[in-house]
């Protein structure tokens, strides 16, 4: 009897070993079945890619808390545009909102500095294409220029140096051109001194420029509810002066959630996979100057 006493009290440490290891094995594998399937879920969303340009700004901060709040992550597209208060979107008053938004993680581009609007190309006999431009902020607002493909691309380099001074985070390679007005040429000539266009899906104009008069924002929600697809680029502004119903946060935070309630995600343009290959090759890079 003593005998069997004894071999029964050195078995139990043994039988409580092996169930702590096959309960830690039982936890470790739930917890990679769970990784796992948080992988798959994220994999599984259907990518969206929300980005923001530069406008009058006094809806900026709203909208922040409103992307903050669901954690969606956006490219904004910045030039140095009129504001309602302040110095300019990119100038000190505002420093330090982007500076902000640069620490949760958003992503940056240029809108070029003052807002220049292609109009036309001009074309030579035996010289490069130079083009008309009109700039809508700065200086020289409203005033027509024929403008060498070096200059242009100074214009956009100028946004994002302004940008990477006051965030301290370089900008992505990539520019919009205000209105989404281009040339074959306009936009070879870009591609050239290291920026790649961004313009949006036909379904991603969220109709912020719109008149509230004849396109209530809870039209606009219902028509971007229906009509966005996966892998979409949607655009919106930080304040649109002419509109009297201002757009965001209105409308900007039950997009983002229906969205999301329908297995969309949102991402920046820097996993975007047309630009994800331009943005590894060209990051950093100084464009070229190739004169004025």
């Amino acid at each position: 009897m003593a005998s069997g006493h004894s071999i029964t009290h050195r078995a139990r440490p043994v039988s409580v070993a092996i169930f702590l290891i096959a309960a830690c094995a039982g936890a470790a594998s739930a917890a990679a079945g769970s990784d796992a399937k948080e992988a798959a879920g994220a994999s599984a969303c259907k990518p969206v890619y929300l980005t923001l340009d530069t406008g009058h700004m006094e809806v900026a901060p709203l909208m922040a808390d409103v992307l903050r709040r669901h954690q969606v992550k956006v490219t904004f597209f910045a030039a140095n545009e009129r504001t309602k208060t302040g110095d300019g979107s990119l100038g000190t008053h505002w420093a330090g909102w982007w500076k902000a938004r640069a620490a949760e993680g958003h992503e940056f581009a240029s809108h070029t500095y003052d807002h220049v609007y292609w109009r036309a190309d001009v074309a030579a006999s035996g010289a490069p294409t130079q083009f008309r431009v009109r700039p809508s902020a700065g200086a020289a607002e409203g005033q027509e220029f024929t403008w060498t493909a070096g200059r242009y691309c100074e214009e956009i380099s100028r946004a994002g140096k302004r940008l990477q001074e006051i965030t301290g985070k370089a900008p992505l390679p990539l520019f919009r051109a205000p209105g989404g007005k281009t040339s074959p040429a306009l936009l070879a000539a870009a591609r050239s001194c290291g920026y790649a266009h961004a313009g949006w899906a036909p379904a991603g104009f969220l109709g912020d420029e719109l008149p509230s008069e004849k396109f209530p924002n809870a039209a606009l929600l219902d028509k971007a509810l229906k009509s966005i697809r996966s892998g979409d680029i949607l655009v919106a502004h930080l304040g649109i002066w002419s509109r009297k119903d201002p757009w965001a946060p209105a409308v900007l935070e039950p997009l983002i959630t229906g969205l999301q309630s329908r297995g969309f995600c949102f991402r920046t343009l820097r996993e975007h996979p047309g630009y994800a290959g331009w943005i590894q090759t060209h990051a950093g890079a100084v464009p070229p100057q190739t004169g004025k």
